[in-house]
């Protein structure tokens, strides 16, 4: 492992300009699926783009997270269109939710990132894995689904990923189909050679870009009806003038600044950016060869700004997307250059390249994205996780199954609760143990107890055999809860109706015949 002066971003260039022209190319469709399925302008998703990668690297420490706009949001900006007097009004919303994102920076709110168990965080990951791989199936045969990047079970016209698997069948592009097999031979082979790998210029995404839009090329002159054309290309804007950009910005509407709804709005755009951002960025660092850990802190500062500055300008929110952080990743980015350079990239394409990078088939793109989706579901991981006891693959498996069948977000608490419960369960067995020492029954206090262990005791306690001997044992106890202490004081008080004989061994100070 190198250490931390070899990995500074100037000395990294080789490695991280072509992971930044691939996240760039990656990032093109999304940003304008975003916008498309949000029922916004066009323009709103690339600026978000744009703001997320030029701005957040410069106050995040996160070395390969990249950011933009998020499929995450589409649900709440489609509600917003519709309660909100006008799309500037939205805008102002997305600037108080780049505020609140600030001070929460500042109060050190980054922390709650660290509640989510591992186990959940690797079903994100693979859930993302399986997503990717069901969504992009369509484009890279060739049928256009009209939201390039969605997450979510339910699409916006109300068909489920697995319809659109099924759809897709039925429209199969052999064109697109050919420039997908292309593609990912250049992606797989580019993965098993060692030589290949070690030529960080041309990268595989890369490559597979390049070779994929140049077959295209060959089908449109020589085989023209094999040839990806209308929405199967990257499909950019095109900006011919000052004036055109001019005409396409817009700027928050402030009178509405005391609007209830627009706070509303807000506040909701917040949660799920800040949350999607700080699972992006742990499952991300998870990901990095070099185990760096991002403050996340830092990272809602970061969150905070580019949302500011794109609500200013006429743009989408902003946040952290495991999307395209897994294909930063996956595309050999070492360092937070490849980031702000993917933002320089989409800029530069936006004002200039358009017409060029229109050409793209999306079924190049789609191919990419299905790799990185192999690579974060590999049965290899499942294997790995069902080794483990069923306190950590169950929640696994519990994360990757609702959000598959829900949303991101959705999933993510889903996850979260599953996660949560088998840790309280595992807690009420091992902090509370019954046994025998001789002829009495030795009941064990263990580390914490709390009120989550009060019907255990109350089990155990209930089930003891009249005339028993009981040996309390406090030994290993840290902490025990007034409710416990009161399950123990109730039953001391009712044992001799049991002529059951109790007595304490090994705690700090006495719990029985003590006044509650």
């Amino acid at each position: 492992m190198e250490n931390s002066a070899n990995l500074s971003p100037f000395k990294n260039l080789r490695t991280d300009v072509p992971a930044a022209v691939v996240v760039a190319l990656v990032a093109m469709p999304l940003c304008l699926g975003v916008a498309l399925a949000s029922g916004t302008p066009m323009i709103a998703g690339l600026i978000a783009g744009v703001m997320g990668g030029l701005l957040v690297p410069l106050f995040s420490r996160s070395q390969l997270a990249v950011s933009g706009p998020t499929p995450a949001i589409v649900a709440t900006v489609l509600l917003a269109m519709q309660t909100l007097p006008s799309f500037s009004a939205f805008l102002l919303a997305v600037v108080i939710a780049g505020g609140i994102q600030i001070v929460l920076g500042a109060i050190r709110a980054g922390v709650v990132a660290y509640f989510f168990p591992s186990a959940v965080i690797q079903g994100i990951l693979s859930a993302i894995g399986i997503i990717i791989i069901l969504k992009q199936f369509p484009y890279a045969i060739g049928f256009d689904l009209g939201e390039f990047g969605n997450q979510d079970f339910i699409s916006a016209h109300g068909e489920n990923t697995f319809t659109g698997v099924i759809a897709a069948l039925a429209h199969l592009e052999w064109g697109a189909l050919l420039v997908s097999v292309l593609a990912l031979s250049v992606l797989i082979t580019w993965d098993k050679v060692a030589v290949l790998r070690k030529q960080t210029w041309l990268s595989g995404p890369l490559m597979a870009v390049i070779l994929g839009t140049l077959l295209n090329t060959l089908f449109l002159y020589a085989v023209p009806g094999l040839a990806v054309s209308g929405h199967n290309l990257v499909n950019l804007p095109i900006i011919r003038s000052v004036a055109d950009l001019q005409g396409m910005l817009q700027m928050p509407d402030w009178g509405m600044i005391g609007s209830k709804a627009v706070w509303v709005t807000a506040i909701a755009l917040t949660f799920i950016t800040s949350l999607e951002s700080l699972l992006s960025v742990e499952a991300t660092d998870k990901l990095d060869v070099f185990k760096r850990r991002t403050p996340l802190d830092r990272e809602l500062l970061g969150q905070g700004v580019a949302n500011i500055a794109s609500g200013l300008i006429g743009g989408l929110p902003v946040a952290a997307v495991i999307v395209r952080s897994t294909a930063n990743v996956a595309a050999g980015a070492r360092t937070k250059a490849s980031a702000f350079l993917h933002g320089l990239f989409l800029l530069l394409a936006v004002l200039f390249l358009a017409t060029l990078l229109n050409q793209i088939p999306l079924a190049a793109l789609a191919s990419i994205l299905i790799f990185v989706g192999f690579k974060l579901a590999h049965p290899n991981i499942f294997q790995k996780m069902f080794k483990l006891d069923k306190s950590q693959y169950l929640p696994f498996l519990i994360t990757i199954v609702a959000i598959l069948f829900t949303s991101l977000i959705t999933g993510v608490i889903i996850g979260l609760l599953a996660g949560v419960f088998f840790v309280l369960k595992a807690n009420y067995h091992s902090a509370i143990e019954i046994g025998r020492e001789g002829p009495a029954y030795k009941i064990a206090l263990n580390r914490e107890v709390t009120f989550v262990n009060k019907a255990r005791l109350s089990h155990i306690l209930e089930r003891l055999p009249k005339g028993a001997e009981v040996i309390l044992d406090g030994e290993h106890v840290g902490f025990i809860d007034h409710d416990v202490l009161e399950v123990i004081r109730d039953f001391e008080r009712s044992a001799p109706l049991r002529e059951i004989r109790l007595r304490e061994q090994g705690f700090d100070a006495p719990v029985l015949k003590v006044p509650v």
